[in-house]
């Protein structure tokens, strides 16, 4: 069986859990969850979505359920607000797809930081708690964690990429935050688009390519369309994203079921979502091959310029961290600390 049809089996027994879960929700049950999901069925973000809501109807026996709507009713880019305003009860999105609104989330978002989905998402989920959270960049939603995906790559319908030069006057999609300062740097030409889109983008040739992480290959049929791969260690960028409750609703649930539910957020919710994406990121390489799209591996000369291109950026975000009661410097090495520490011990296991 091809890692593809592995897949498309994973997404039946997806969507079989979407269903299930719709149709599951007792009569007698305390509170019911709207779930905003707008993510395709075998991405992370929708399987983990499911995973989540089976844990909740299993932890409080039913008294509190999820409705994961069969349609989005808020785009990735309105979710935050859905939530907040309660049209959903329960959503999640990228930071940067709402542009400007967010500035301490952009500190996991830098190139270089890390390879591991799992160890960065907890790190962030640590740091995010410890010295971010403070300064109140979600105010009216309750936030159940932050994570990140893999690390950002290159995908292209044009060339090879082996050097920053190559991407020069290239019209790339760009997921927002920190990306869209980076590309800036390189010359690219910027097209802010939702993950979702990214399929036509390049079938259609309105975008030369992308920069995606290899998650989304197989959800997003990404080799039907790339014809080249460029990978980056330590991620050509990496993506903030937030999970969130409307806060009037989630506390109409009772105390003693929200204090069942608690230990599933934060760093646990962090880790399993960082570790999904991590599956996906190991499956990618090999539907590639399958495609026979070539994959170039980023070089130090690569790393390097990138390293220096993007220092003004790290520079500016402390100074706008600062203005937000954020010591940003402390922020990154906290988070590079953290990952080599969560590194170590995967190592020593």
């Amino acid at each position: 069986m091809s890692m593809k049809k592995h897949f498309s089996v994973f997404a039946l027994s997806a969507t079989t859990l979407f269903t299930a879960l719709v149709m599951a929700a007792p009569a007698n049950a305390q509170v019911v969850l709207n779930v905003n999901n707008w993510a395709g069925p075998t991405y992370p973000l929708a399987t983990e979505a499911a995973g989540l809501c089976e844990d909740i109807k299993a932890v409080t026996e039913g008294r509190v359920v999820c409705n994961i709507l069969p349609k989005p009713v808020a785009t990735p880019a309105q979710t935050f607000d859905a939530v907040a305003d309660g049209i959903v009860d329960i959503g999640y999105t990228v930071h940067g797809y709402t542009e400007g609104r967010f500035v301490l989330t952009k500190a996991v978002e830098f190139p270089l930081l890390g390879d591991s989905a799992e160890n960065m998402s907890v790190a962030y989920q640590r740091v995010y708690e410890s010295m971010m959270a403070g300064a109140n960049e979600h105010e009216g939603v309750k936030v159940l964690a932050v994570h990140v995906h893999g690390p950002g790559q290159i995908f292209n319908i044009r060339k090879e990429i082996k050097t920053i030069s190559d991407l020069n006057g290239l019209k790339m999609r760009v997921g927002g935050g920190v990306l869209n300062d980076v590309v800036g740097q390189i010359g690219v030409v910027p097209i802010l688009k939702a993950a979702t889109e990214v399929y036509e983008l390049l079938q259609t040739g309105v975008a030369d390519g992308v920069f995606f992480a290899k998650d989304g290959v197989v959800p997003y049929n990404m080799d039907e369309v790339a014809k080249f791969a460029t990978f980056v260690p330590g991620g050509m960028y990496n993506l903030s994203f937030g999970w969130f409750a409307n806060e009037d609703k989630w506390n109409s649930i009772p105390e003693a079921d929200r204090a069942l539910i608690e230990p599933l957020l934060g760093e646990a919710l962090a880790r399993r979502l960082g570790a999904k994406f991590d599956e996906a990121d190991e499956v990618a390489p090999g539907v590639l091959a399958e495609a026979g799209i070539p994959v170039h591996v980023a070089d130090e000369a690569f790393l390097a310029e990138l390293a220096e291109l993007t220092e003004p950026l790290r520079l500016q975000w402390f100074e706008d961290a600062k203005a937000l009661g954020v010591d940003g410097e402390a922020v990154l090495e906290a988070l590079r600390t953290t990952v080599a520490e969560l590194e170590a011990e995967a190592s020593a296991n």
